[in-house]
């Protein structure tokens, strides 16, 4: 699962109308469509050339984290800020609601919102520390050795990140889900609290009610929180199956002691640190341990696999179905490999320059099957900006943001398949599928896809309610694992109070990024899988029993390709189903693709939790480790330990 790998792209343009007082008072003459028109050519110009400017100082920053460069950063950040509001002034004269040709109205539109540039230059240059600040704390946050305590320099990437994949020992899993969180989140908390003041307080010069409605209006629907939970209602039966399933196999493992056979499980027990991939709990709950595990690790080590090889492979995949090939930059400015004796960002992140030649990734590549993954998400992200970087600046971005990070995982469905593993050499050649050894993949799948959707749905709902002032600060934690254990069936390892701030140790909520997009990509990217697969020969949604949705793989599928290049094109150039109906035939979200790419799973699941006498769900279960009960008073409220 790669939801939690955030794209660093500079936005510098929304999606609502100016407010009409501002064009009313502001208009000094009449301005004609095609004075309009002509207007448009230039900004759009304009804003490449600042964007670039924006961009090359973030990506310094991000990949060599000083002072230095953080003053630098803001420097051409305030610039940058300057020319917006310059920008949105001069947009504000034109009666661009009147216009006749509706592309040139949509590119009005996504030009009337300033962003956070609205603010005062002081409040927008502290804004922007306050998130770079959280940022760095986060990056460079370091915990001591769970066996060595003099030793204190494991990074979230890669030594935290391996030891919860790898250690079975419970109390040294739980020591590195606290030590993390002491370092990373609890001590942002007053820092993340300015941050909502003030990007509430941008947002409402933009004419929102509070961020939250900012970032919804991406989706281009009034109803799009009731789209979300509709999808989540017809997904949660899935979920509580596998939760089900894992629960069983981890009380297995650890005992009453650490868990509940019939309650919430633990967080820190989940080989991840947000328990929101569980796909490092595989090797202990594997249906058929006997049978292949559809892993690519261990032949990437042993034909010795470096990073930049991940990514050539990465590459070769997009261009057999005739998309484009990485061009030179890409090689000679990413950074794929942590450098030695610097700091820097390693959250995994795609970049677009806006110049149309320079695009790059920054990731600290491991040579393994779920990095292997990563780079076709990261290298998606880049197609997408190779496929629409003939369209005007406004006009650079997805569809949707859920339609950018759905791009490389569409691909990785193809090419996480045993089938493909074989044809690029990480599986044995002549290895062979048969039901158990299917059921063991569409096991690790759900492990990484179906775990996912709960949390980016609840971490959403949280976000969504703290910029509505609905969650205030002295219930940040409370709400938070209220939240967990309703919806993920979560609970702390450990006691909590609202001296934590356990939200603030994941990365998109103090970097300021918005995270519905990835419950939204892990739907579509189903959508999107399905039909292609259907131009590619691949799927017979009549026959599903012959060609079943599973074991498609698109690799060299040039008719499946360009299809999606049509789509890819579009950039942000027509409202998201317009895109979505090129693929899909489809103009709304829809849950039925990934249902029926789980289907043999859903009915091992179901037989095998009413053969252990499973209960399925959490509901009216004592915690294990944290009051359940516990209600916010406004005054916070402590998640005690039975």
């Amino acid at each position: 699962m790669r939801a939690d790998l955030a794209v660093m792209i500079t936005v510098v343009v929304g999606l609502a109308a100016a407010h009409p007082q501002q064009q009313a008072t502001a208009a000094r003459k009449t301005y004609s469509e095609e004075e309009g028109r002509a207007y448009l050519a230039k900004v759009n110009v304009e804003l490449l050339r600042h964007t670039n400017l924006d961009a090359l100082a973030e990506w310094a920053y991000d990949s060599n984290i000083t002072d230095e460069n953080l003053q630098n950063e803001l420097k051409v950040s305030a610039e940058t800020a300057r020319f917006e509001k310059e920008t949105w002034a001069e947009t504000s004269k034109y009666f661009w609601k009147t216009y006749s040709d509706p592309d040139i109205r949509r590119q009005f539109k996504k030009l009337s919102v300033l962003g956070d540039a609205a603010l005062p230059d002081d409040k927008r240059e502290k804004l922007e520390r306050l998130v770079s600040e959280m940022s760095s704390a986060y990056s460079t946050a370091k915990v001591c050795d769970y066996k060595k305590r003099e030793k204190c320099d494991l990074n979230l990437e890669p030594e935290l990140t391996q030891l919860l994949a790898k250690s079975r020992d419970a109390e040294e899993l739980k020591y590195i889900w606290v030590e993390f969180r002491k370092a990373a989140g609890d001590k942002l908390r007053k820092q993340f609290t300015e941050y909502v003041q003030l990007s509430n307080e941008a947002a409402r010069l933009n004419n929102f009610t509070d961020t939250s409605e900012e970032w919804l209006e991406d989706f281009e629907a009034a109803d799009f929180p009731q789209q979300v939970q509709k999808l989540w209602e017809q997904l949660r039966p899935l979920y509580e199956q596998l939760h089900a399933y894992v629960r069983r196999w981890l009380h297995e493992k650890y005992g009453d002691a650490v868990l509940a056979r019939d309650g919430y499980i633990p967080a820190h027990l989940l080989g991840d640190m947000w328990a929101q991939d569980w796909s490092n709990v595989y090797d202990i709950s594997t249906p058929y341990p006997g049978k292949q595990s559809p892993d690519a690790t261990a032949a990437m080590v042993a034909q010795g696999y470096d990073a930049k090889k991940v990514f050539r492979v990465a590459e070769e995949f997009f261009t057999s179905v005739n998309l484009s090939a990485m061009p030179d930059f890409f090689w000679q400015r990413s950074i794929l490999e942590k450098p030695k004796g610097r700091n820097m960002v390693c959250h995994a992140s795609a970049w677009d320059f806006y110049d149309g030649e320079d695009f790059r990734i920054k990731m600290c590549t491991r040579i393994d099957h779920q990095d292997l993954i990563t780079a076709h998400h990261e290298m998606g992200h880049v197609e997408y900006f190779l496929q629409y970087k003939h369209q005007p600046k406004v006009y650079r971005d997805g569809a949707n943001s859920g339609f950018h990070e759905a791009v490389g995982d569409t691909i990785a469905l193809s090419v996480s398949t045993p089938n493909h593993l074989r044809k690029v050499g990480l599986l044995p050649a002549g290895s062979r599928d048969d039901p158990e050894s299917e059921l063991n993949y569409l096991y690790s799948m759900a492990l990484e896809k179906v775990a996912f959707l709960p949390f980016a749905y609840l971490m959403e709902l949280w976000r969504w309610d703290v910029f509505r002032g609905k969650i205030t600060p002295d219930t940040y934690e409370c709400e938070w694992w209220k939240l967990r254990q309703k919806y993920q069936g979560i609970e702390s390892p450990v006691d909590r109070s609202e001296a934590n701030f356990d939200a603030g140790s994941k990365y998109h909520i103090i970097a300021s990024v918005p995270y519905i997009r990835y419950f939204v990509s892990f739907v579509i990217q189903f959508q999107f899988h399905r039909s292609l697969c259907e131009k590619a020969g691949q799927y017979d949604p009549a026959n599903p029993e012959r060609l079943p949705l599973h074991r498609c793989d698109i690799y060299n599928s040039k008719e499946a390709g360009n299809v999606f290049k049509s789509m890819l094109a579009m950039g942000s150039s027509k409202p998201w189903p317009d895109a979505m109906e090129v693929v899909t035939g489809q103009r709304k979200m829809d849950a039925s693709a990934l249902l029926e790419y789980f289907r043999p799973l859903v009915k091992y699941l179901e037989a095998e939790n009413k053969r252990t006498g499973e209960k399925i769900g959490w509901a009216g279960s004592p915690p294990h480790h944290g009051d359940n009960a516990a209600i916010c008073t406004g005054r916070g409220c402590k998640l005690a330990a039975n």
